[in-house]
């Protein structure tokens, strides 16, 4: 059985522990035109401008050390600039409900994947788990909170297409976030240079 003094580290390293994501962000103009599609149906909650990226690392509990080790491991990672464009509509359902509300980056883009390779490769060197399942890059604009599916599927026909523009990617940031969803503040804490 652990001793009250394991317990008590346990604990404090737990409190320290840090919710970080990498992410690729998107320029204001897009993302308040995003921002505008909001049709202000009930249930489903639209992200504030600021708050859209593309998420290509999530990271539930990083300490410290790590989190300085995984700079240090991001800041060595040279790519060149690419373009990315912005369109399509879809939605990602939890047990048959729309949940999430995303646009889509078009199709098959080299760059983008390779980028979040060498991401994954970065947590990895720094002991930090990844994700396991298939990355499908978006930028989630919305989630859904008990909107009905017909009224999401009358939304998505009506914009399914829609086509936000093409971002010129340069840089990527890791950013620390709250645990309280309802607040869902991200604050940036690094940035390459790429």
């Amino acid at each position: 059985m652990a001793s009250e003094r394991t317990k008590r580290r346990s604990n404090a390293a737990r409190m320290n522990a840090q919710r970080l994501f990498i992410a690729i962000d998107l320029p204001d103009e897009i993302a308040e035109s995003l921002a505008a599609l909001d049709p202000h149906y009930r249930g489903l909650i639209f992200s504030a401008p600021s708050q859209i990226h593309l998420t290509l690392a999530f990271f539930a509990t990083v300490d410290p050390t790590t989190a300085n080790l995984l700079k240090e491991k991001l800041a060595a990672i040279s790519f060149r600039a690419f373009f990315l464009p912005v369109m399509g509509l879809g939605t990602f359902s939890k047990n048959r409900m729309p949940h999430i509300l995303w646009i889509g980056v078009g199709h098959a883009h080299p760059h983008l994947f390779q980028l979040h390779k060498r991401v994954n490769e970065a947590a990895l060197a720094c002991n930090l788990p990844i994700e396991e399942r298939a990355w499908t890059p978006h930028f989630t604009i919305a989630r859904g909170r008990g909107i009905s599916p017909s009224l999401m599927q009358s939304f998505l026909k009506k914009h399914r297409d829609y086509d936000a523009g093409m971002i010129h990617v340069e840089e990527f940031y890791l950013l620390l976030t709250s645990a309280n969803r309802s607040l869902s503040l991200n604050r940036f804490i690094w940035q390459s240079h790429g």
